[in-house]
């Protein structure tokens, strides 16, 4: 049997490493992926000269000498390289001269390899300890799970057009009103924003532009059994889920469209006021969002009680679970009124949470100058740091900040949450 030359040991190992080097460019992007979104955890494990074998073997008789290196990585499966070379001796003298070379290279290109598994591989976890059975099956469970997503997906894409095609007026409606309230909702905070610059034309247009949505969306929809639920009645029929879905919503926007409505007109009446008149508008404005919070947390009763209350799933099952509904329900109206009743303290008493109105003696003290807009002070509030301000300048302040603008003293937050900026909560009231 000839002994292999020199440039055919070189080239196997070429290859070698070549391979190896392809399979750790593909394997190490997406073991880093599946560890950085928390799918698969790897320990970091480093590799020690203990961990590779190197085996010698001289009796086959045949001038060739094995190197052998075996690692774990951290997904389980096992690494060996072999790399074949000839004892320098038994060459031939040319093949000595002529291609020795090219053993060298071989033998570099070894050690190469052996470097960037003790960096590259090791680095990611290689040791000589057995592969994880939890690691096998994590891997086996997330390539089951993304079959499964893979078979099921187009389906349930096929069934979400079918449903949209089922309910096409309803879904472009409900697409429609949310825009227009989302719109309206910026619309009405600009128009808060202005203050004194507010025009008269411009928030009767405006109130007449969302009074005539109105009527239009429910003429449009006079069939649906839309009033009833409106007005806190159940409707004249059991609704299917989808259809009571879509009463719930419309006349959850339609609420809020109608709330916006009567902020245009507190807007209107506190145009051009400042001071105190200023602070009353947030406060209104507050009032008017927590008695709609209200309203809305009882809109969806009528209908759900209506839908769970259905003979056909016999009477004990559908009073029980009306029963369970209403007994739900009830914790978040309770909440809801405690939430109107505080509005209402905060609006019948004359200090405001952050403040109180100052004495002549202190704003004489303070020097009357406010140092917000550095004018003479109007309607001022001292602070409970003791720092007086226009009450207009420092409400606009704590709708933004929570501490004095001078010494950065934390104040103590309102009892609510504020509306006075005349924002509407976008959130939808389904249940």
């Amino acid at each position: 049997m000839e002994p292999p030359s020199a440039s055919n040991l070189s080239s196997n190992s070429s290859r070698s490493g070549l391979r190896f080097r392809l399979r750790e460019i593909i394997r190490a992007p997406l073991l880093s992926f599946l560890e950085h979104s928390g799918v698969f955890h790897t320990q970091s494990r480093s590799v020690s000269t203990s961990d590779l074998e190197m085996q010698h073997d001289n009796a086959n008789g045949d001038g060739l000498i094995q190197y052998r290196e075996r690692g774990v990585v951290n997904g389980g499966e096992e690494v060996s390289i072999r790399i074949m070379g000839a004892v320098e001796e038994e060459l031939p003298p040319n093949a000595a001269e002529d291609g020795g070379g090219a053993v060298g290279n071989g033998d570099e290109q070894s050690e190469r390899g052996v470097e960037e598994l003790r960096s590259g591989v090791g680095g990611n976890g290689v040791d000589g300890q057995a592969p994880s059975p939890s690691s096998n099956n994590n891997r086996y469970d997330i390539q089951n799970v993304a079959q499964w997503i893979e078979q099921i997906l187009p389906f349930s894409l096929l069934l979400l057009v079918v449903l949209i095609r089922q309910h096409l007026q309803g879904f472009f409606g409900t697409i429609w009103i949310s825009a227009v309230l989302f719109k309206s909702n910026d619309i009405l905070q600009k128009q808060t924003a202005l203050k004194g610059e507010r025009k008269f034309l411009v928030l009767i247009s405006i109130t007449v532009i969302f009074i005539l949505h109105i009527i239009f969306v429910y003429w449009w929809y006079q069939n649906d059994d839309l009033m009833y639920p409106l007005i806190l009645l159940p409707p004249k029929s059991v609704p299917p889920f989808w259809h009571a879905l879509f009463i719930i919503l419309v006349n959850d926007s339609m609420a809020r469209q109608m709330a916006m409505v009567f902020k245009c007109l507190l807007l209107m009446y506190y145009k051009n006021t400042g001071g105190h008149n200023y602070r009353k508008q947030g406060q209104m404005l507050t009032l008017v969002e927590y008695t709609l919070l209200l309203y809305r947390t009882l809109l969806p009763t009528p209908v759900w009680y209506r839908f769970f209350l259905n003979k056909e799933y016999g009477s004990i099952f559908s009073s029980v679970t009306a029963g369970l509904y209403l007994t739900f329900k009830l914790t978040s109206v309770i909440q809801k009124i405690r939430l109107v009743l505080a509005a209402l303290r905060v609006l019948s008493r004359k200090e405001v949470h952050y403040g109180s109105s100052a004495s002549t003696e202190q704003v004489s003290a303070a020097g009357d100058l406010c140092a917000i807009c550095q004018e003479k002070l109007h309607s001022p509030i001292v602070l409970r740091c003791k720092h007086i301000f226009c009450e207009e300048c420092v409400s606009e302040w704590f709708d933004r900040e929570r501490t004095c603008p001078l010494c950065r003293a934390l104040v103590k937050p309102a009892d609510i949450k504020s509306y006075s900026d005349g924002s509407t909560s976008l959130f939808f009231q389904f249940f």
